[in-house]
């Protein structure tokens, strides 16, 4: 822990990710990470070896709960050079530089960086509203997280379509009403939809997240998986929250001390 707090620059903390000892630099000044960032490194179909790309990497939450999943290489491409930084630190107080790699960067042309079709998965949490849209009275680097300041939904999709290879899979966690949108710009450019699964605060609330998954030049047959519902009737996780979070044997553990 105490090298971990060197680390640390004013008016940032380091959070514990609940899950193999993970820790990540957050600050209150800049955007944190929230479920559905956690909910797509689960969600996404992660190959054992290989390469992964994450687009809008932010803090590099995403990267660094992949690697409790597989042992290949991550790139995490980020635009705001504050997250960057505080990516890249977050993958040295983890040890993990050997598998994680954070890169300054803009989507929208990392591919004549690093060329087409290198990637076996691409994952991307992107902004959800439209540049003119929503609350702009914000701080500059949540302004950038949420709304399409630096890259469209379109833009978004085309980049991971140029960096997947053929057969690779791009995941996606975005609004459900942007799901029509979504799908429609991935067929755009040859990724097609094959898994989609709608994510619901409670049982008898409407959804307000959606993940999905596309492969590139895959043959059209798209799979509705049930529903997620994160709470239960007396207002706490579901036992998959609470799996995805802490993992199984956790899970079961905390649950049997109760």
């Amino acid at each position: 822990m105490i090298e971990g707090l060197k680390a640390l620059l004013p008016n940032e903390r380091l959070d514990d990710l609940l899950t193999h000892d993970l820790r990540i630099i957050q600050s209150p000044e800049v955007f944190s990470f929230s479920m559905d960032a956690v909910l797509l490194a689960r969600f996404a179909s992660v190959p054992v070896r290989g390469r992964i790309l994450d687009f809008c990497t932010g803090n590099g939450v995403i990267p660094l709960l992949l690697t409790t999943r597989t042992k290949a290489r991550i790139d995490g491409v980020e635009i705001q050079p504050r997250l960057a930084d505080m990516a890249s630190r977050s993958v040295r107080i983890n040890n993990l530089q050997e598998q994680v790699y954070i890169i300054e960067g803009d989507l929208r042309n990392y591919h004549e960086q690093r060329g087409y079709g290198v990637y076996d998965l691409v994952t991307v949490n992107p902004p959800y509203m439209p540049a003119n849209t929503g609350d702009r009275n914000e701080n500059e680097h949540v302004a950038i997280a949420r709304h399409e300041i630096h890259c469209t939904l379109e833009e978004v999709v085309t980049a991971c379509s140029r960096l997947v290879r053929t057969g690779g899979r791009v995941a996606m966690v975005h609004r459900p009403s942007r799901l029509v949108d979504i799908m429609e710009a991935m067929r755009s450019v040859r990724l097609e939809p094959k898994r989609i699964r709608m994510v619901h605060p409670h049982a008898e609330g409407e959804a307000n997240m959606v993940l999905i998954e596309a492969i590139r030049d895959g043959k059209p047959d798209v799979r509705l998986l049930p529903p997620l519902i994160v709470y239960n009737s007396r207002k706490e996780y579901n036992d998959e929250l609470v799996n995805i979070y802490y993992g199984p044997k956790q899970g079961k553990e905390e649950e049997n001390t109760k």
